[in-house]
């Protein structure tokens, strides 16, 4: 008999035995909230790990492809995207199906949040038929994109806060996931980190993207292929969107992370984690030969700021907001400053740049917002990461 139990206890190490067994002892209706097996959330989460990493290797290359090639829609990127698609459609429909590894809030999270980007997928395809090439990540169809994605990686976020055990897998497993919802959010500011460098790539006579690229886009808007026409397909966005969205909103987000995950480092953690795989990126995408962008270093500075303002406001909700926004403000703003005097000093004349262009009157917008939604975030974010009790129930295999 021991022996028996013995044998049925053991969890396969391998995702394919760890699946079967899964479907043998847990594919039965119930609703969220059921206390899950420890072997069943870690599976669990590791496949949203996985799939999210799909997402993102397929959505970085896929940036890059835009500004080599015209859009297709079975191109290498979309399709390594879809991937990690579907396999958030299976995590989805099983947490829907059995209540496992989830409770009602997440769970509508990722179920609403799937249904925003299935809906946003065919619009964006739409969309590029009826109106051809889409000149900005930041149109509709792309912004429900990020959105849908977001909500889910919000879902899943919850889902792992209330439900996961105390200890290094919990943490290293939700500093992964806020790397991945910052990387989601930064997302858009792509669109000036390769465009600058499109620019100036087209304005030394090396133009990055294939000639029926430019001739296509500079027909939509009825010019030649000169500098107007290039601009307006590499830098189509206003030079405040840039550091307000890069700064002030990747500082609320590291805000979250750093109150969700608790160690000293969280942000500057968060941001370096995302840097890290930019830097990663970069070599790969210029060894295939595709555009490359700038790099945010700037967000180890914002990162940084984050966990000091914590530091030193010491639990007081209004005081580490209003260190926050300063810190924010100073070390943000001066990072990118700093970043964007790189190819001056170490480049010279080159015909490149180091950071987009950037409008820096909005300091004081950032300021002022970063503050205001700090400090007013406090309440809301103690209710929504508030861990469920783990019982021995949750921890049996």
């Amino acid at each position: 008999m021991m022996t028996t139990m013995t044998q049925v206890d053991v969890i396969p190490r391998s995702p394919v035995g760890k699946t079967r067994l899964f479907f043998q002892r847990h594919w039965h209706r119930g609703a969220a909230g059921r206390p899950t097996p420890a072997w069943v959330l870690r599976f669990c989460y590791g496949m949203w790990l996985a799939a999210f990493a799909f997402k993102l290797v397929g959505s970085s290359w896929d940036m890059s492809w835009h500004f080599k090639w015209l859009r297709d829609d079975l191109a290498p990127p979309h399709l390594i995207n879809t991937v990690g698609t579907v396999i958030i459609i299976v995590l989805v429909a099983i947490h829907s199906y059995t209540g496992l590894g989830c409770d009602k809030p997440s769970l509508r999270l990722m179920q609403t949040g799937l249904v925003v980007f299935l809906v946003a997928a065919p619009l964006d395809v739409i969309n590029h038929r009826v109106n051809g090439l889409d000149l900005t990540a930041w149109s509709p169809s792309h912004m429900m994109l990020y959105l849908g994605t977001g909500i889910m990686q919000a879902g899943v976020l919850l889902g792992w806060v209330r439900l996961a055990p105390p200890g290094r897998f919990r943490t290293g497993v939700l500093l992964a996931l806020w790397a991945f919802f910052l990387e989601n959010t930064f997302f858009p500011n792509g669109q000036q980190e390769y465009g600058i460098l499109g620019l100036r790539a087209w304005e030394r006579g090396a133009p990055e993207a294939e000639p029926s690229l430019l001739s296509f886009a500079a027909n939509q808007i009825g010019h030649p292929v000169d500098r107007t026409a290039i601009l307006h397909f590499t830098m189509p966005i206003p030079e405040w969107v840039y550091p307000l969205w890069g700064i002030a909103v990747t500082a609320l987000i590291l805000a979250l992370a750093r109150h969700t995950l608790g160690f000293r480092w969280a942000g500057l953690s968060v941001a370096g984690a995302y840097v890290a795989y930019r830097c990663v990126m970069w070599p790969l995408l210029l060894g295939l030969g595709f555009p490359v962008s700038t790099v945010p270093f700037y967000l180890l500075a914002v990162g940084l700021a984050v966990d000091l303002a914590f530091a030193i406001g010491a639990g007081h909700r209004v005081a580490t907001a209003a260190i926050g926004a300063l810190l924010v403000a100073a070390f943000g703003y001066g990072a990118l400053w700093v970043q964007s005097q790189f190819r001056v000093w170490f480049l010279g004349d080159a015909h490149t740049e180091s950071a987009p262009p950037v409008a820096y009157w909005t300091v004081a917008v950032a300021l002022v917002g970063v503050f205001v939604l700090w400090a007013g975030a406090g309440p809301v974010t103690r209710r929504w990461t508030t861990r469920r009790k783990v019982t021995p129930e949750n921890l049996a295999v």
